[in-house]
């Protein structure tokens, strides 16, 4: 059967002040989108994703356990057994690991898609017709993990990439699973490149033959969890302890106990990657490999909402390229391309003759940057008195 996670754990420093503590960023309600009457959260974005693609009681979202209260609000059509907390922040090989665990006790043929909540993406069509594609090939072979890869737009050095190799083929008719059966979307993955210099990704687009590496997923609990205990054997012994308490009164104890000494490495590093040279070293000597890493591609508009540059590209421009948003007003004055976002309804913000800013105003704390140095705000959120944080 077909299951979703919806990763859901992140702090979002970089958009401070209006990602707090108990108010992350994916909660936040600060994205609007055409023919939205309210804005909504990346969440609830991400949630909405999944309607006529999985059924709603097999949806999951993994976060923190202190998000619980918090998320259940916002979206009370999750159960409490569908949200997953965390005792610690243990990476992502450990959120995938927790949730391929539970699944597979649940349900041993389940095949789960891995999403994210920090993205907006549209046409929210051919996201499901991608993600469905991804389902379609594990169901074929359930040795193979799924990878989702973005055509890029620029060069970014800020993305991983999955590099495309040979097209996968139909085990039983030896042709291409494409949707259309005009244009191939599921090909091997060649390798997989860790942020690239700014030459190196120009060469990568150039090329065609690169994606970004989305972050989403799709595979097999139980395969994930084969794949686990051979390149990450100390997740897996731990995962092993929670999933055969799970359910019971020690539930839990032991995960609370467990989790936090589980070590912290993402899911790239710890399955992807050694999955895919062990795959390529495999297809070398002609034997079949235990696992086969598939990248499904996908043509679509693909944002990581992760920081005020970011968030400003989902709000419109004037002739300036200045943006405005938020509940209080604000007003710009012969300056260009400036973000202000205002989350105080009884409180002007005013900016006269300046470029390039982000002024972001909440009723707590007030931020004011240049665009070019918003990767530093987490250097500055680190130095902030706890209560602001």
């Amino acid at each position: 059967m077909r299951y979703a996670m919806i990763m859901a754990g992140g702090a979002g420093t970089r958009l401070w002040p209006m990602s707090r503590k108990g108010q992350p960023k994916q909660l936040l309600r600060f994205i609007t989108r055409p023919g939205d009457e309210h804005p909504h959260s990346l969440l609830e974005l991400a949630s909405r994703r999944l309607e006529d693609l999985i059924e709603p009681a097999n949806r999951y979202i993994c976060t923190a356990e202190t998000y619980r209260k918090a998320i259940r609000e916002q979206l009370p059509e999750f159960s409490d057994e569908q949200v997953l907390g965390e005792p610690a922040a243990r990476d992502t090989v450990n959120a995938v690991g927790f949730a391929a665990a539970i699944l597979a006790k649940k349900d041993k043929d389940a095949i789960f898609a891995v999403l994210t909540a920090d993205h907006v993406i549209e046409p929210v069509e051919t996201f499901r017709e991608r993600m469905d594609l991804g389902f379609r090939l594990v169901e074929n072979d359930p040795r193979r993990f799924i990878t989702f890869s973005i055509k890029p737009t620029y060069p970014a050095t800020g993305f991983g990439y999955v590099e495309r190799g040979t097209p996968v083929r139909d085990k039983k008719h030896g042709k291409s699973p494409a949707i259309d059966g005009s244009k191939e979307h599921a090909y091997q993955v060649a390798r997989f490149v860790e942020k690239p210099d700014r030459p190196r990704a120009e060469v990568y687009v150039q090329s065609g033959d690169f994606g970004w590496n989305s972050g989403m997923f799709i595979w097999k609990a139980s395969t994930f969890l084969e794949a686990l205990e051979k390149y990450k054997p100390e997740s897996h012994e731990g995962l092993m302890k929670i999933q055969e308490s799970w359910g019971t009164k020690k539930g839990k104890s032991v995960l609370e106990a467990v989790y936090p000494t589980l070590p912290r490495i993402s899911v790239d590093y710890a399955v992807m990657e050694p999955a895919s040279k062990e795959a390529q070293k495999s297809a070398g000597r002609g034997d079949d490999a235990r696992f086969s890493v598939c990248t499904v591609q996908m043509e679509l508009q693909w944002l990581d909402v992760g920081s005020w540059p970011s968030y400003a590209q989902t709000v419109p421009a004037d002739k300036a390229g200045n943006r405005s948003a938020g509940e209080g007003p604000s007003l710009i004055v012969g300056g260009k391309n400036n973000l202000v976002v205002s989350a105080a309804p009884g409180h002007t913000v005013a900016v006269l003759g300046v470029e390039d800013l982000i002024v972001v105003h909440t009723e707590t704390a007030t931020l004011v940057m240049p665009r070019s140095r918003a990767e530093e705000l987490k250097t500055l959120h680190g130095l902030l008195d706890e209560d602001l944080k």
